[in-house]
């Protein structure tokens, strides 16, 4: 086993874990005591994934980051939660916004995540019309039923299922894990990938709304499943999606950006949230709405 800790209090803004982890951001990370998206940090528990056949665990407590492995696998936590992003700088940088200075003081530390691509992917193909803790509730399945098993450390471990593994499956076996009308855009977003026919990886090259289209060309992808996955595993800061939450906060705090389309209107608010880092300031507001009282 490989092991490191990882000083929080060297890290510009720091580090907030659960919300970090638990935001709606990911679904790729499972916690161990089962209780993901169940609304209440853990400091003991940890985090864990699978990445390219390793598994990584990590726990936030008393000021630490913790992690272990199956690999040296320090660089990897730092990517995979952005320990190097300026979060200071970030947030200094924003605009001068109540409801955007509300959300940062409220939730400091927390940070975008850099899921791989493919599971990102289908996790957003699988949150139409759906809560948190249903969609990580899906993508686990999805896992345990078609993932790979990966020993370590005396237990089991499932990764997310290749596309080739995905793209096998019926979409009667998807329906009964719950996907319902999402079954079949899964198994032919998987074929393509799985076929060469495109993965979603390559629009990391792109500018940024030519990115979003290439990503549309897979089933079940409209412009904000796109705009997820160029935010949350592409490296696409800009990226501005537009759920219900924030559509909400257009309405009642920037109705000045809706623009009768979702190109116009989330263009306009990623000019008001600051352009470069605007899909920060988007999960702040798309998380403090989320979990106001």
């Amino acid at each position: 086993m490989y092991s490191g800790e990882v000083d929080l209090e060297a890290l510009s803004g720091g580090l907030d874990l659960y919300r970090t982890l638990e935001s709606g951001q990911t679904y790729l990370w499972r916690r161990t005591d089962g209780a993901m998206y169940g609304g209440a940090p853990a400091p003991d528990e940890w985090y864990y994934t699978v990445v390219d056949g390793a598994v990584v665990r990590v726990r936030s407590r008393n000021g630490v980051l913790e992690w272990e492995s199956s690999t040296e696998a320090g660089p990897l936590v730092r990517r995979l939660l952005r320990l190097e992003d300026d979060l200071e700088a970030i947030v200094a940088a924003a605009p001068d916004d109540p409801l955007l200075d509300e959300a940062y003081a409220t939730h400091r530390g927390m940070r975008l995540v850099d899921d791989p691509p493919f599971g990102t992917l289908i996790s957003f193909i699988c949150s139409a019309q759906m809560r948190v803790d249903r969609i990580h509730g899906m993508v686990s399945a999805l896992a345990r039923q078609y993932g790979e098993p990966v020993a370590f450390d005396g237990a089991t471990y499932r990764a997310f299922p290749t596309p080739e593994r995905l793209a096998a499956a019926t979409e009667d076996e998807l329906r009964e894990l719950g996907l319902g009308y999402r079954a079949p855009y899964v198994v032919r977003t998987a074929e393509m990938v799985a076929d060469g026919e495109a993965h979603p990886a390559e629009a990391r090259e792109l500018e940024y709304e030519d990115a979003r289209e290439f990503l549309k060309r897979f089933v079940g992808v409209g412009d904000k499943v796109a705009d997820c996955v160029l935010l949350f595993s592409l490296g696409f800061d800009q990226a501005v999606p537009l759920d219900t939450w924030l559509k909400t906060a257009i309405e009642e705090h920037y109705p000045d950006c809706d623009r009768g389309s979702y190109a116009a209107t989330s263009r306009a608010l990623r000019e008001r949230f600051g352009g470069e880092y605007a899909g920060y300031a988007q999960t702040y507001v798309f998380h403090h709405l989320r979990t106001q009282d």
